[in-house]
């Protein structure tokens, strides 16, 4: 019996105006120093104004069992960053019902100290709301749950979260306060 090929996944390389220049493959993209590649963050947030987070699969191969936001990914080649945060927060939550709005982008370089990888990444972020249970996918998410920023500040002193997260926190702040204005944030 042969085993199917596994095509590699490809990301799209960028300068640092967000114009893209290439593709590389995934892994090849977050070997030290990492290559200024194209990803996207989604925030989202209940009814109440309490913000989603995930806590990352156990056996991801790059920050495993980290707390980090709602979703966060990178789009393929040529597809749309906000098609792509929709299609990952589907795969990811088993969530379809929600709004995408999008919150600016931020630069940023994080290196993984555990994996050695680097997070070189032009990241377009979204913000909304969602309305629905999350039905996690166990090999992308160990767990969920939505916290108040209190919650966070809490949470955040217990346990660890992405390299990444609070950059893209920071620079979304301007939208998720147009989204979730009962949230205090």
């Amino acid at each position: 019996m042969t085993l199917p090929e596994i095509s590699p996944i490809l990301l799209e390389l960028v300068n640092s105006d967000g114009e893209t220049i290439g593709t590389e493959e995934k892994l090849a993209a977050h070997q030290a120093p990492g290559k200024l590649h194209r990803a996207f963050s989604v925030f989202l947030f209940d009814g109440e104004g309490r913000m989603l987070l995930q806590q990352r699969a156990l056996t991801k191969y790059h920050s495993p069992g980290v707390w980090s936001n709602t979703c966060c990914g990178h789009p393929y080649p040529g597809e749309a960053p906000e098609a792509a945060a929709a299609r990952r927060t589907r795969e990811e939550l088993g969530l379809t019902e929600i709004t995408l709005v999008p919150a600016g982008t931020v630069t940023y370089n994080h290196p993984d100290e555990i994996s050695g990888l680097v997070e070189q990444e032009y990241n377009h972020l979204f913000v909304g709301t969602v309305a629905q249970a999350c039905e996690p996918d166990p090999e992308e998410v160990h767990d969920t749950r939505f916290v108040t920023q209190d919650e966070l500040k809490a949470l955040q002193g217990e346990k660890e979260f992405s390299a990444w997260f609070p950059t893209v926190m920071e620079a979304a702040l301007p939208g998720i306060r147009k989204i979730a204005p009962s949230g205090g944030w």
